[in-house]
This record gives C-alpha cells, structure tokens and sequence, in this order.
C-alpha cells in the first residue's frame, strides 16, 4: 500500500510538472503573439503617418507637373488601396504598391527645378524620408517578433503546447518586392 502511494505521489508530482511547464509555454507564446499584435500596430500607426502626408505631397507636386497626372494617380490608388486593405496581407501589398509610387512621384523633382527648391516640397520630403525610416524599423522590429513566434510554435516540446492551445505559423512578414530588389538607374 506504501509502494502504491508513493508510486501516485510521483506520478501526480511528474503531471503537475509536465501541466506547470505546459502552461509556462501557453503563456509565453501568448506573450509573443501579442507582442507580434503590438509590432503590428506599430507598423500600421507609421504606414497610416505616410498616408497622411502623401495628399500634401501630392498637392504640392500638382501644382508643378500637371502633366504627371498618371504618377499622381498611381498615388492616390495605392492610398487607397492601404487604406482600404482588411488583413494585415492586404495592407502589405498595399504598403508596397504605395512605395512604388511614391518612389515615382519623388523622381519628378529631376525633372522640375523649381519644385526641387519648393519650401513645402522639401519640408514634406524631409518628413516623408523620416517616416520611410521610421517604417523601416517598425517592419524590422515586426518581422523579427513573427520569426521568433514562429520558431517557438515550431520547437520541440514548444510545438506540443502550440498545437493543444492553437497556436498556429504566422506567415504576414514584409517582403522586399522584385521591383525593391532591382538596382536603381542614375541617368546624368
């Protein structure tokens, strides 16, 4: 009868152990996924700070190169289409359609002197190249939170604890596009 109890004690102590690190786990990916959440919204407050300068941008170029109406357009659409997206992967296709355009639109400056020496052109510039960065670190930041989810979900004894509580791979990462990759041209 001693025996049998101490066999139950031991066996009660190994679960309670293996359920006390299960849990651990649960919470820390819980922890992670809402540290990815918090990433994200990072992201998508610097995103939204570009959209709201772009219209300004937008106007003071207009004023310029009217006959650029076809970049202009490229513009607005992609603005739209951001700020229409509904999940994170339409809002970064989105993003990455608008940089394109964006990239565009700041080339006009080559071809009109007088706008590169606009003042709210420059000042509008300036701020735009300051939020660029400021995305560029928020989609670093989350990129990186998504990949350490990801590799916990995925080892062992972690991926246990993942697929009991649902845990599942998260794959909404930045991507730089094949348009990003390619080398820009100087022409003199």
């Amino acid at each position: 009868m001693k025996g049998a109890l101490i066999v139950v004690g031991v066996l009660v102590l190994a679960g309670l152990i293996f359920g006390g690190q299960l849990v651990g786990e649960r919470n820390r990916l819980v922890a992670e996924k809402t540290d990815i959440d918090a990433k994200w919204a990072q992201v998508d407050n610097d995103i939204k700070r570009r959209a709201d300068l772009i219209p300004n941008l937008v106007e003071t170029v207009k004023g310029y190169a009217k006959q650029e109406q076809a970049v202009i357009g490229e513009v607005a659409n992609a603005r739209a289409a951001l700020l229409g997206a509904h999940s994170k992967q339409d809002e970064i296709t989105a993003n990455n359609q608008l940089s394109g355009a964006i990239g565009r639109l700041l080339v006009l400056q080559e071809n009109y002197p007088q706008l590169k020496s606009n003042e709210n052109f420059l000042r509008l510039q300036d701020e735009l190249s300051r939020t660029e960065n400021r995305i560029a670190v928020s989609r670093r930041d989350y990129n990186e939170a998504i990949a350490k989810y990801n590799t916990d979900v995925q080892l062992f004894p972690n991926n246990i604890a993942a697929s009991m509580f649902g845990f599942q791979k998260d794959d909404a990462y930045f991507k730089t596009t094949e348009e990003e990759k390619k080398v820009p041209q100087v022409k003199f």
